[in-house]
Order: C-alpha cells, then structure tokens, then sequence
C-alpha cells in the first residue's frame, strides 16, 4: 500500500531519483547522510549515479513495466534532470508520491509556455515572441527587435539549440538549422550580470532560499558562480520573492533555479526556470550546513526544510573536458574538489567541479 503524500518518508525508506548524472549522484549522497535510501532509474547504463547507490534500473523512460517495477521499490520519486517525459513522470505520480509534478516539468520543457507562465504572474522577463514557421520568426523580430536570440522551445541546454540573430538578413539561415523545430524568439538583454535564485519548497508550502550567486559564462557554459552576488539587499528580497510567486504558482515541491538578468539600471528579468538542483548552487554543499541536494531530498522525503543561511563566501568553478585530468594539482590545493566519475571526457562536458571558501560578507547596499 502506497503512503499518502503527507506521510514523510523514514530514515531507511527509499527515494527513486530519475536520471543518473552528477545531479543525481550528488543528490544521493546528500540521501545517505539522512539514512535514506536511493533507487536511480537511467537510459544511461554508465550513469555517473549508479556508482553510488546499490539499487538501480538501466531502461528506456517509456518501458512500462521498468518503470512499474521502479515505482514498487521506492516510497517517493523525483528527477534530476527535466528531459524526462512528463508523461513518465505522470505515470509514476499514479503509483507514488512524486516530486516536482508533471505540471511544472512540462512547462518548464517548453522555453514559450514558461515565458508565458511569467509573464502571467506579471513578472518582468525580455520581449520574446514564439515562431514555428519562418514567416512568424520575421513577425516575432519585428517585435523582439534586434539583437535577439533564435532558441529551440525544448531540449537546449548549455548553449545548445540557439542562435544570435544581429539582422534580419540573419534569419532565413538560421531558421532553417531548426529543421522544423518549434522556436522563440528573445530580445536580447543588454545586462550589467546574471545570477540565480536557489529555492526550496515543502509539502506544506514551507518556503526558503539560498543568496544569489554572480554566475559567470564561457561559450554557454557556466564557469564560474562567485557568492554573493553584487546584489543590494533590496534585489537580493525581490529575486526571493519572485522564486516564491513562481513556487507557490506552480505547487512545487523541491529545488528550483530562477535564473536572472540584472539589467544596467538595476533590475531583475527572469530568464528560465530549472526545476531540480542546479549548477549554480553547488557551491552550498561546502558553503551552508544544508546542501541544494540535502533541501531537495528533505523536501521529496516530506521532511522539514534545513537552513538556507551560508557561513562563508564561495566560489565555485566548473572543470570542463581536460580541465579534470589536472586532477592532482588541485587535491594539493585549498578547496573541495568534486569528481563525477563520467567515463569519457569530452570538450564542454562537465567532468567536476572545485569550491573555494573565504569568510562571510553580507549582500551589500548601493554606495
């Protein structure tokens, strides 16, 4: 017999977490230190996560009867990364508590229905227009204006599935890269930095959040994230109280990422919504007493939430490809190095990363 979503889940009781990368992984190990038990269910047979569970299931997202014996073995089920078909995810929720739900993943696959939902909440995000033929993408720059940004609406990541746009004579070559994929059309933001929002939320509607980091970019690709962020205590309130509209708009349950703009003129656009732990936020395993992965965990297990608080300054840096074969170096150096196990490196795969901690400081106010 299934236990009712009020029911928080016992030390010895088991998490399914759908996906096996280093997000899962983490996200185990934070289990353990709770006495929790982890189920990772992955197409990936390799998984960076199976290394670190006992219990684990190599199948294709849509085979049915993997998946129902997947939701037998564990008491609650979450993901770790949000190409997952919603569909799965729904029918899991039928068997099992499962957190976030299929609602908030499906919207957050598609880049034009998560504008939409922003927006609707009155939230400030840049102008942005959906196209899915060419002749739309022409009436979507026309009122994006350039420069803009041509992404896929699903499955892009780190930089994939989108294109810079500078003009309109741009467009018919770029357009055509889609190869009929469903798009949008984004103005691009003359920012001064970007930075995100690390949220948790309960079962009950309990709410917390992590200071915002600066996170800084190369190729697509977060490099760096240095805690805090040069926000003033005024931005710093109002990117948590927008994580908070978007949490509770949603229902959610879990780790959520708010990515921002800040703007020149000091204000925030929300740029995407990442439901599950985020790169962002790795820095919190050395930086606070409770970990992203640690918040997540608690929240799906039905437990209280731990504190969000950080006693140190961070700054965490990706490894990128090579970057991890310097492996020894950085084990003779001050910081906390995280390796996750990835068989094959590759150019723009992220292979671990390294955090380096100094003593606090508060979120400043302006001069």
């Amino acid at each position: 017999m299934k236990p009712e979503p009020c029911d928080p889940v016992p030390p010895g009781g088991t998490i399914g977490i759908l996906g096996g990368g280093q997000l899962g992984r983490m996200l185990a190990l934070a289990a353990a230190r709770l006495g929790l038990k982890i189920h990772v269910y992955s197409d990936m047979c390799d998984a960076p996560a199976f290394d670190v569970v006992e219990n684990r299931t190599c199948a294709k997202y849509d085979d049915q009867q993997s998946l129902a014996a997947f939701a037998q073995s564990v008491d609650a089920i979450t993901f770790e990364f949000e190409n997952v078909p919603s569909a799965t995810l729904a029918m899991l929720a039928r068997e099992k508590p499962t957190y976030p739900g299929a609602e908030a993943l499906a919207l957050t696959q598609d880049r034009l229905a998560e504008k939409d939902f922003i927006t609707g909440l009155t939230i400030p995000t840049t102008l942005y227009a959906g196209a899915q033929t060419l002749p739309e993408a022409r009436d979507a720059i026309v009122r994006t204006g350039v420069p803009a940004v041509l992404k896929t609406r699903r499955f892009g990541y780190d930089g994939k599935g989108q294109w810079a746009i500078t003009g309109a004579d741009d467009l018919e070559s770029i357009f055509a890269k889609l190869k009929g994929a469903p798009a949008i059309v984004e103005r691009l933001v003359d920012f001064a930095f970007e930075c995100s929002l690390i949220a948790v939320r309960s079962r009950n509607g309990a709410f917390g959040a992590y200071d915002c980091p600066e996170n800084i970019h190369g190729e697509h690709i977060l490099r760096r994230a240095n805690v805090p962020a040069p926000l003033t205590r005024g931005q710093s309130q109002e990117a948590k109280a927008i994580a908070a509209r978007i949490a509770e708009a949603l229902d959610y349950v879990g780790v959520l990422a708010v990515e921002f703009f800040v703007t020149r003129d000091g204000g925030l656009l929300v740029n995407e919504i990442a439901p599950r732990v985020h790169n962002s936020g790795h820095w919190t395993l050395e930086a606070c007493l409770v970990s992203q992965f640690e918040q997540h965990i608690r929240a799906v297990a039905g437990w209280p939430l731990g504190d969000t608080a950080r006693h140190s300054n961070a700054v965490m840096e990706n490894l990128i490809g090579a970057e991890a074969d310097d492996w020894q170096r950085l084990a003779r150096q001050p910081v906390a190095l995280h390796l996750y196990g990835k068989n094959e490196i590759r150019p723009g795969r992220k292979m671990g990363h390294v955090t380096r901690l100094s003593p606090l400081s508060e979120t400043r106010d302006p001069d």
